[in-house]
C-alpha cells in the first residue's frame, strides 16, 4: 500500500489522486513511502549514484540534504519492492505564492525499467502534494532523452515550457558526459483533466504522421547517417525530431551527439521561447508543436 499522509486537505480531485497512486504503486509491485531517517536516505545517495554512475565521491545528492529537506517539509520517498529500495523522489516548494513544488531528481534502478515504477513514483508525489494544497509540480529533463520526453509529456501529461541551454553547467557522470546539460522545464498542473486522464491510465497521445500528413511541417529531422537535418518551422504545426538513443550515441559518435543538442537547442529552444506549445510528443521521436499565429 502506498503510504501517503491523509486529512491535510479533503476533496474529490485530492481522493482520486491518492486512489490513482495507490492503483500505480500496486500495478509496479512496489510500496511507496515518504522517508525521513538517516539510513533510509543514506541509502537514496547510494541508489541515485549507481542510477548516474557517479561514483561516492560526486553522489548527486547527499543524505544530509536529504534529511534538512525532508525535516523543513519537502518531499522525499521511496519506492521498495520487498525490502529493496528500487526507486527515489525528492522535491523543494517554490516561493510560497507559487502553491508549487519543484521536483529536483527522480530515478529507478535498470533490473526494475517497463514496471512503471516511475510512473508510481510520480503519482504519489501528485497525491502528496495536493494534499498540502500544492496546484503544480515543475521539473526539469534532458529533450534528446526519447523515453523521458514520452514520459513526462504523453504518460503524464506535463506541459514543456521553457528551455533551458546548459541549465546545470558540466555534470561528471556516465549519462551526461561531456555534454552540455540543456533543458526543458516542465509544469504539471495537478487538477488538469488531461493530467487526471493520465494518472487513470489516459495517456495524452500525439500522432505525428497524422500532424504532417494534415500539412505539419518538418522543422528538425533524422538524416539517413542518423544526424539532425534542418527543415523548415513555417507551418502552423510543427515537428522537431530527436535521435532513437542519444545516451548510446554519446558513447559511439559524441561529435554527432554535439550536433543533435545543438540542432534541438537552436530549432527546439527557439520554438519555445516563440511561444509555440507543445502538444505531445510522439513515442516514435518526434514533439509536436503548434506556433502562435501572428496578425
Amino acid at each position: 500500500m502506498t503510504d501517503l499522509i491523509r486529512g491535510r486537505r479533503e476533496s474529490q480531485p485530492v481522493d482520486a489522486a491518492c486512489a490513482a497512486a495507490e492503483a500505480a504503486a500496486h500495478a509496479a509491485g512496489v510500496d511507496i513511502r515518504p522517508l525521513d531517517r538517516v539510513g533510509e536516505l543514506e541509502a537514496v545517495r547510494r541508489l541515485y549514484e549507481r542510477i548516474w554512475r557517479t561514483g561516492e565521491n560526486n553522489p548527486p545528492v547527499t543524505a544530509d540534504l536529504l534529511r534538512a529537506m525532508a525535516k523543513a517539509g519537502s518531499y522525499v520517498s521511496g519506492a521498495f519492492d520487498g525490502g529493496e529500495l528500487v526507486g527515489a523522489c525528492f522535491g523543494f516548494f517554490s516561493p510560497p505564492a507559487r502553491e508549487a513544488l519543484h521536483s529536483h531528481i527522480a530515478g529507478v534502478l535498470t533490473h526494475v525499467q517497463g514496471r512503471n515504477v516511475g510512473f508510481a513514483l510520480k503519482l504519489h508525489q501528485r497525491a502528496w502534494a495536493m494534499l498540502r494544497g500544492v496546484g503544480e509540480i515543475c521539473w526539469t529533463y534532458d529533450p534528446l532523452v526519447r523515453r523521458n520526453a514520452y514520459f513526462n509529456i504523453a504518460k503524464l501529461a506535463a506541459d514543456p515550457t521553457e528551455y533551458l541551454s546548459n541549465f546545470y553547467g558540466p555534470m561528471d557522470d556516465d549519462i551526461n558526459r561531456s555534454d552540455d546539460t540543456d533543458r526543458v522545464l516542465v509544469r504539471w498542473r495537478l487538477e488538469a483533466p488531461e493530467v487526471g486522464a493520465a494518472c487513470e491510465g489516459g495517456p495524452r497521445l500525439t500522432d505525428a504522421g497524422a500532424a504532417r500528413a494534415a500539412g505539419a511541417s518538418v522543422a528538425l529531422g533524422v538524416s539517413a547517417t542518423g544526424g539532425p537535418v534542418a527543415g523548415r518551422a513555417d507551418a502552423r504545426t510543427v515537428l522537431v525530431g530527436v535521435p532513437g538513443d542519444v545516451e548510446a550515441l554519446r558513447l559511439s559518435d559524441p561529435d554527432c551527439a554535439a550536433e543533435w543538442r545543438t540542432a534541438v537547442r537552436e530549432v527546439l529552444g527557439e520554438l519555445l521561447t516563440e511561444g509555440a506549445r507543445v502538444r505531445g510528443f510522439d513515442r516514435t521521436g518526434w514533439y509536436v508543436l503548434d506556433r502562435q499565429e501572428t496578425e
